[in-house]
């Protein structure tokens, strides 16, 4: 057997050959040679809407929210509250506030200036006065003296209970337009005689009024009071159309509270108007009290006692 045929090949070791710095000749693979490509940056993305929470709803935020608007309030009253020491707020902010709060009048070009009205207020209206002299009797006595000395003694009481008070001519210039917590005329009915029952008083008030249920309460306060203080009946059968449609309710504010009352009749009712004129006229200074003062009528006040029916002269 040949020896060398079983020997295992030699290696032949080289040693590594240093960098020559020379350019290879040839043709470069660019497949193999190109310089490899960055990954592709990330853009960022600006039109893209942002994610909305969405908004908790729910028993308990609803909840959570009462409660809190509870403990706001609570806690403005409790430093609102009148002669509380130590109060968290100045003593005059709550007017303050409340002046901010109040609606301002809208105010229209070439319309009247609104304005307001005074609640200590009042017009009497001395009927006929200055103009003529109303209803006369066979021995001189005039309708128009007896009115004007019981409205003279009527604005005296209203004045000393600290009323302002107008006395009022029939057409006085002063009742267009006028402004007040309210405004009474005082008449008287016929001299002459009709039949035995017409005596006693009547009151109406207008028959279109703004204002129908005041209207209302100014006259059931004057047929109550009147009634007590003269204790005349109630002549309610013979009120006519010319003091529902008295032309004074025409002329004044719309928001003047107004009603007209005949006091007695001058032929039965005269003693009354003529020698007792303090209760005629403390009867219709307290029909005005009580309307303005909002006094409480009774059933049987609010409804005196009647006379029959008569016929008279307007």
């Amino acid at each position: 057997m040949d020896s060398s045929s079983d020997s295992e090949p030699e290696i032949q070791a080289t040693e590594p050959t240093e960098p020559t710095g020379e350019i290879p000749t040839g043709n470069p693979d660019p497949a193999k040679d190109a310089a490899p490509t960055p990954p592709p940056r990330r853009r960022m993305i600006f039109n893209r809407p942002l994610a909305v929470k969405p908004a908790r709803k729910g028993f308990i935020f609803h909840l959570e929210f009462v409660f809190g608007v509870a403990v706001v309030l609570a806690t403005l009253f409790t430093a609102w509250t009148p002669g509380r020491p130590n109060t968290l707020f100045p003593a005059a902010l709550p007017t303050a506030i409340q002046a901010v709060l109040q609606p301002t009048p809208t105010f229209v070009p070439g319309a009247p200036t609104p304005t307001m009205v005074n609640p200590n207020q009042v017009g009497i209206v001395a009927g006929h006065w200055k103009n003529d002299s109303g209803a006369v009797c066979a021995d001189g006595l005039k309708e128009v003296d007896l009115n004007l000395n019981i409205a003279t003694m009527v604005q005296k009481i209203l004045v000393e209970q600290g009323y302002q008070v107008d006395l009022l001519a029939e057409f006085d210039p002063r009742l267009a337009g006028y402004q007040a917590a309210a405004l009474v005329s005082i008449h008287n009915d016929s001299c002459d005689f009709v039949n035995n029952e017409a005596t006693g008083f009547k009151v109406a008030a207008a028959f279109a009024t703004k204002h129908p249920e005041r209207a209302a309460q100014l006259t059931s306060c004057l047929r109550a009071r009147y009634a007590a203080s003269t204790g005349l009946p109630l002549h309610s059968t013979s009120v006519t159309q010319d003091m529902t449609s008295y032309h004074a309710f025409g002329e004044i504010s719309e928001n003047t509270v107004a009603a007209i009352i005949e006091t007695g009749f001058m032929n039965l009712d005269r003693t009354l108007l003529t020698q007792n004129t303090d209760k005629v006229a403390q009867g219709v200074a307290a029909g005005i009290l009580c309307y303005l003062q909002n006094e409480n009528i009774s059933p049987t006040q609010a409804a005196p006692p009647t006379s029959a029916s008569a016929t008279t002269t307007p």
